[in-house]
This record gives structure tokens, sequence and C-alpha cells, in this order.
């Protein structure tokens, strides 16, 4: 894919011709223009399958006017959206934010982490872990306007430990009466992103 990058950036390149940004992570790109035509397209099918003799995925490939509303493109999992000012105010801005799938996947990895196969393993020891996976995921999705998405995952890291700490003995796990479980779970060391 590096050959395709320097073909597309050449002086007789889409870049130049039709002033398109390349997006690449690996084999996943994202071609940005103004107007995505036939000329475009055929260039991309073109390089990609004929001369570098890879395949696109028809599935996942589409062409994508970002100024319809509601419109939403996912990428490296992100959600990427042009949305209307919160302001009221006229003009519009490019909302980034983590993807529904990416959070799915966050959402299982707590669970598989919480489940009751980790009734044994201590609870500081647990919570150190909980941490450095949530600390990864949000360094990850600090881009853009995460704030939803993180308070997100804290209410359900917090509801999977309450329901862990229930279980793990036949009498149940006891908190201090005076305290809540958010404060609780805070004081054996549980951050919030």
């Amino acid at each position: 894919m590096h050959w395709f990058d320097t073909v597309f950036h050449r002086e007789d390149g889409p870049a130049q011709w039709a002033k398109a940004k390349l997006i690449r992570y690996a084999d996943d790109f994202v071609v940005m223009a103004r107007y995505i035509g036939p000329q475009l397209e055929a260039f991309i099918e073109r390089k990609i399958e004929g001369w570098l003799g890879l395949s696109i995925n028809r599935e996942k490939t589409s062409v994508y006017d970002a100024r319809e509303p509601g419109r939403t493109l996912n990428f490296l999992g992100y959600s990427f959206r042009y949305d209307r000012d919160r302001q009221g105010r006229p003009w519009r801005y490019w909302n980034l934010m983590p993807s529904r799938k990416a959070l799915q996947r966050e959402r299982a990895v707590l669970r598989r982490m919480t489940g009751p196969e980790q009734c044994f393993t201590p609870m500081p020891e647990l919570i150190e872990r909980l941490n450095r996976q949530m600390r990864g995921w949000a360094t990850y999705f600090s881009l853009g306007y995460p704030r939803a998405a993180r308070r997100h995952i804290n209410r359900y890291v917090r509801e999977r430990l309450t329901r862990h700490a229930q279980r793990r003995s036949q009498r149940g796990y006891k908190k201090p009466r005076e305290v809540s479980w958010y404060a609780h779970l805070r004081d054996l060391g549980l951050v919030d992103l």
C-alpha cells in the first residue's frame, strides 16, 4: 500500500488534480475530496486491483457525502459526523467520537474481566487490571468528543464491579454502611475516565 500512497500523491495523482486527501492505516484508507467522481473512483480501483493486485471489499466501500444530515463514517473505531453547532450558531463542525462498535467491544472486554471466573482474583489486582484496560482505551479514544462514551464506560464498570463484589462469596460482599458503592470503589483504587 506504500506504493499506492506514492502514486496517489504524485504530480499526476488525485492529490493534485482532485485536491483529494488520503488517510490510511495499514490496509484501511479513506479518500476525502470535495467531489468523488467516476475519474477518481476509476483511478483508485485501477491502482488497487489492477496495478497492486489487491481486492477492494465492496461491502465496506462506499461514497459518503458529509453534508447529508445524520450520515456517519466509521473508521478505525471512531465515528465521524458533520454536525450543527450546539450553541445554535450557523456553522457546522466535525464531531469525532468512539463508534458504537468500539463501545460494544470495550464492554465485552470489561465483561470478561469482571465475569464469574474472576471471583478468586483479589479486588485490588482486579481493579488494577481494569484501570490499565480503561486507561489504554481512553488514551486511544482521546481525540474529539469522547465524554459521553467515557461516562458510559465508567458507569458500566461500576455496575459490573458492584455485581462482581456481591457474588464473591456465599454471604456477599459487605461494604461499609456509610459509604456508597461509588465512593467505596474509588477508595479501592478504581479511576474514572
